[in-house]
């Protein structure tokens, strides 16, 4: 369970949003608060990557194309 407080502008934003899309504020914000979180996590992924990062390991398309075959 989870209460939270809104400021006026914005609890208005979501009732009007709610009321546009046919759906309950409830089930806006958990999808809101469900995207977010997604992006979060996949943003601590991309870093992740990028730390790890090695650019002597980067391979040319021309060379990926060979490999694969594709080269015509």
């Amino acid at each position: 369970m989870l209460a939270i407080r809104l400021d006026k502008e914005l609890e208005d934003r979501l009732a009007s949003a709610a009321k546009r899309s046919g759906r309950t504020k409830t089930a806006l914000a958990r999808k809101a608060i469900e995207e977010y979180i997604d992006d979060l996590e996949d943003i601590a992924l991309l870093e992740e990557a990028l730390a790890d990062y090695d650019p002597s390991k980067n391979v040319s398309i021309e060379q990926v194309r060979r490999e694969l075959g594709l080269d015509a």
